[in-house]
């Protein structure tokens, strides 16, 4: 489950059997999780979060996509 990022108490990451799935990123913090899809910000589910986190979360991603993607990449392309 390699950690790609953190910022304040989140934690951005993914799980290293997942890469048969689209590309996307976890953000987890004290109980509560989003998962985004990479190729368009979307989120694809969230649990424990209110609306102003999400909205807080899906600009992260926005603004880390390209560090996300470089890292999914990097991550499933040399263990494929």
């Amino acid at each position: 489950m390699p950690t790609i990022l953190r910022i304040g108490l989140w934690r951005f990451f993914f799980f290293s059997k997942e890469g048969q799935e689209p590309a996307h990123i976890h953000a987890a913090a004290q109980g509560k999780e989003a998962k985004f899809w990479l190729v368009d910000g979307r989120l694809a589910r969230s649990y424990g979060l209110r609306p102003h986190e999400l909205t807080q979360l899906a600009v992260i991603v926005r603004e880390h996509r390209e560090l996300f993607l470089e890292a999914w990449h990097e991550h499933f392309d040399r263990n494929a």
